[in-house]
């Protein structure tokens, strides 16, 4: 059973869309593994001009890792190490990217919508990185680039829910649309990019990019968050019930 979907449009636009909704889209080894093997589908089709993440479920893009999953040691680095790759392949990716951050945007789910370039909030959107509650060291790395230092203190520090007028105002996101039009706001945001050369785009990201030297940052704290779930306390696990 697949976790995911993935689709492209005669605009250029992939939908890469998670579905897993019965868990809140929260993210296990299959589901990243799937999301992997669609952005190198999506890296390697010309026709591709952007791409858009979201979910089969208006109430959450991503509840971040499933903590839930049954895995040993090995196990558990091995899924930390395909979120730190997932992370960095969005950041590096070489096409424009826009999340839908509809619902619960959490952890996880929070830093692979921060690893877009753009961002629709859904009116319901509950954002929150939760890494200084669960000493989990990732956040920094993005979100610094996307609002400040300050902001991303703020945001880090406190672990608090941010809704989708706070994060307008913060400028984690560009626009806000209705809950269950947050996917058609982003295919339509995305739509605007996809109109342009994308040489042209591919070559402004490139240039911010490296200027900004996100990439480097983003794969530096992934290495240091695999390291602490092998040799750290990692991520919690929560039993079935």
């Amino acid at each position: 059973m697949t976790l995911t979907s993935y689709s492209v449009d005669e605009a250029g636009v992939a939908l890469l869309r998670l579905e897993r909704d019965d868990a809140r889209n929260a993210m296990n080894t299959a589901m990243l593994e799937e999301m992997l093997g669609h952005l190198e589908t999506a890296r390697g089709d010309d026709a591709v001009r952007v791409l858009v993440i979201s979910s089969n479920d208006h109430l959450a893009l991503s509840a971040g890792a499933d903590v839930r999953e049954e895995l040993d040691e090995e196990g558990r680095v091995h899924r930390m190490e395909l979120f730190a790759r997932l992370y960095d392949d969005l950041v590096a990716f070489p096409k424009p990217t826009v999340a839908a951050c509809h619902g619960a945007v959490v952890g996880g789910g929070a830093e692979v919508a921060v690893a877009c370039d753009l961002r629709v909030a859904g009116g319901n959107l509950r954002m929150r990185f939760p890494g200084a509650e669960l000493g989990v060291p990732v956040g920094p790395a993005r979100l610094v680039t996307l609002c400040g230092l300050s902001t991303a203190k703020y945001l880090l520090l406190t672990s608090r829910n941010v809704g989708a007028d706070e994060a307008l105002r913060l400028g984690l996101v560009h626009r806000v649309a209705p809950a269950a039009g947050t996917e058609e706001a982003s295919l339509k945001l995305a739509a605007e990019v996809a109109a342009h050369p994308p040489e042209a785009v591919a070559r402004l990201k490139q240039m911010l990019n490296r200027w900004d030297g996100v990439v480097e940052r983003s794969a530096d704290e992934g290495r240091g968050q695999v390291e602490w779930q092998r040799s750290g306390p990692g991520l919690p696990y929560q039993e079935r019930r």
